[in-house]
């Protein structure tokens, strides 16, 4: 027996000065971070490291498109990651105090 949910779709995001510009660096940024992380790695990564930096652009672009252009639909990176990014580093912060 199959059970579909049918979720409601989100909100649209509350629109304000700057937004569209600061959506638009948050667009760029993070996939470059990937790239970044990717390009710096120390093991060899043979093609898997181009195909990602490749996805990671396409992601951009995509991520761009939807800042600009359809900005009430996008919804900014850093509050997902960046949360999780914090309580990593506090964590550690908190082990290494230890």
């Amino acid at each position: 027996m199959w059970l579909l949910v049918a979720r409601e779709p989100r909100q649209d995001a509350p629109r304000w000065r700057g937004r569209k510009w600061l959506a638009a660096f948050d667009a760029v940024i993070w996939p470059m971070v990937g790239i970044l992380l990717i390009h710096t790695a120390l093991v060899p990564l043979g093609i898997v490291g181009p195909v990602a930096i490749a996805v990671a652009l396409g992601m951009s672009g995509v991520r761009l498109h939807r800042a600009i252009w359809v900005n009430h639909r996008y919804w900014f990176t850093i509050w997902r990651w960046g949360r999780v990014a914090l309580i990593l580093i506090l964590l550690g912060a908190v082990l290494k105090w230890l």
